[in-house]
């Protein structure tokens, strides 16, 4: 029988470890993070579904510190995998999986390495993303491809669509390659890194939109980290406002930022070019519609600064 320590966190750690279990695979040791109480909770519990298997549970601060490398080691693994795991596993730890150290990243790779992948593809207007199965190595997301599988971003779909998405690719092509990877037969390709970027991870005050940029730029930011993430940010009159959702009506047009309501609905005219359509605005937290934006504002145009 195969066996293998998990490293898992996130909806994507959930069902590739339920892949595994689905499939005959010995998981002696789950480890994951505790969650964080200061982040939205949005996504299903690594170590709610281990428990549910009596799987044992370790949250480590350091998953490479001696103690825990000990006790993994004495896990006698033939795999480890790492599942939206968050902390870079050292080279004494992936030497401990004879049969392979492999990680499920949420991208195409070699684009997008590195932190939160697919919001980084939405802004970049990407049109496709996917997940990709990878040995790991000491440099993030640098090791060889076992197996990729591509989904489609649509021109309105949010992270969280298109991290849904990923998800269920993900659970389907590692159920696809596990038998390869159990009778050693499963494919390496190395990557060339110089098609492909490394990128970090993002704040919230990365999603303040700068509306001197043109309408897809904006678009693609308030798409990018819609809710359950922070949300695109401004300032409506002094008072703070998020753009969670908008369309693009024009591309093109030049005109001075501002927010206005025609037939009914609420624009916003980029400076940079091109018009959205505000479909889902909030002012001080609170949903306001285009009616309400003219009580509270007085007749648009109502001026948008960055």
């Amino acid at each position: 029988m195969t066996r293998a320590v998990v490293f898992a966190y996130h909806n994507v750690g959930v069902r590739c470890l339920e892949v595994l279990l689905a499939r005959g695979v010995d998981v002696p040791l789950v480890v994951t993070h505790d969650d964080n109480p200061g982040e939205t909770i949005w996504f299903d519990s690594v170590a709610r579904t281990a428990a549910q298997h009596a799987i044992p549970v370790i949250t480590p601060q350091d998953p490479n510190a001696p103690d825990v490398v000990e006790r993994i080691a004495a896990c006698k693994p033939d795999f480890l995998f790492s599942f939206y795991y968050r902390l870079m596993l050292k080279a004494p730890l992936l030497a401990l999986a004879p049969r392979g150290a492999l990680n499920m990243h949420g991208s195409l790779l070699p684009k997008y390495r590195g932190r939160v992948p697919i919001n980084w593809a939405i802004i970049h207007g990407e049109a496709e993303t996917g997940a990709t199965l990878h040995y790991m190595a000491e440099k993030p997301d640098s090791g060889d491809v076992v197996a990729q599988t591509p989904v489609p971003i649509l021109p309105e779909d949010t992270a969280k669509e298109v991290f849904d998405k990923v998800t269920i690719a993900a659970a389907v092509m590692l159920d696809r390659v596990l038998p390869a990877l159990a009778t050693g037969t499963a494919p390496r390709t190395p990557q060339d890194l110089s098609r492909g970027s490394y990128f970090g991870g993002r704040k919230p005050e990365d999603g303040i939109i700068d509306w001197s940029s043109d309408a897809t730029s904006i678009h693609n930011l308030v798409r990018a980290v819609a809710p359950p993430y922070p949300g695109a940010r401004t300032t409506l009159g002094g008072r703070p406002a998020r753009i969670l959702r908008t369309r693009i009506l024009d591309a093109t047009g030049r005109h001075a930022p501002a927010l206005a309501v025609e037939h009914g609905a609420i624009v916003a005219y980029c400076g940079g070019g091109g018009m959205l359509t505000v479909l889902d605005l909030e002012i001080d937290g609170a949903p306001v519609a285009a009616d309400a934006l003219i009580r509270q504002f007085g007749p648009p145009p109502l001026r948008l600064v960055s």
